[in-house]
């Protein structure tokens, strides 16, 4: 009887810890992450880039995504579309104005659970303007790695209008249309590793 009792009161224990457990610290791998964008340009193609200097950290609570949080920051002058003109004309101050506004910052302030992963909303600051945004994110997977250590893997796709963090730029063509579009289309791939 006695050990029957210490038996369900271990079980209970148990049970109760892990419905209490912390939220999960990770931090963004660079090397295996990858933070892109895409932009319609001269109205007939799209013109990609990325960002090669990032960090980030995602605190992680599955049982209650409620307590997870997300903090992104991105230095605006590693971007890359593979021409070395069009991104210094990116880092000026026609697009992102690298020397008064050095980073890219996103700071969350809701997750909530989705079917296949999180919706987050939060603080989007770029060029110097902060503006309230929501995104889904995929959980694409956790595994241990190849040292033991626990990696998890998310996608996000969202899209931002550029006019509203003050990007105004633009040409008009002369056949109609403009240079660039409005709208700008954020895609990330990020995998994460346990503190």
């Amino acid at each position: 009887m006695l050990k029957k009792a210490l038996l369900s009161a271990l079980i209970l224990m148990l049970t109760t810890a892990s419905l209490y457990a912390a939220p999960e610290k990770y931090f963004i791998d660079r090397v295996h992450s990858s933070m892109g964008f895409s932009i319609r340009h001269l109205m007939v193609s799209n013109v990609k880039g990325e960002f090669g200097e990032f960090s980030g950290t995602i605190m992680l609570d599955e049982a209650d995504p409620a307590n997870s949080n997300v903090e992104v920051a991105i230095n605006a002058a590693s971007i890359d579309t593979e021409n070395a003109k069009r991104d210094d004309h990116l880092r000026s101050a026609d697009f992102f104005d690298v020397q008064n506004h050095p980073e890219i910052i996103f700071k969350s302030t809701k997750v909530e659970k989705t079917a296949d992963g999180f919706m987050i909303f939060g603080d989007f600051t770029m060029h110097g303007v902060t503006k309230a945004i929501s995104f889904p994110a995929t959980l694409l997977g956790k595994i241990t790695g190849m040292g033991g250590e626990t990696r998890v893997g998310f996608e996000a796709i969202t899209k931002i209008n550029r006019k509203d963090f003050g990007m105004t730029w633009n040409k008009a063509l002369d056949a109609g249309g403009v240079v660039l579009s409005e709208e700008v289309k954020i895609e990330l791939n990020i995998e994460a590793v346990k503190e």
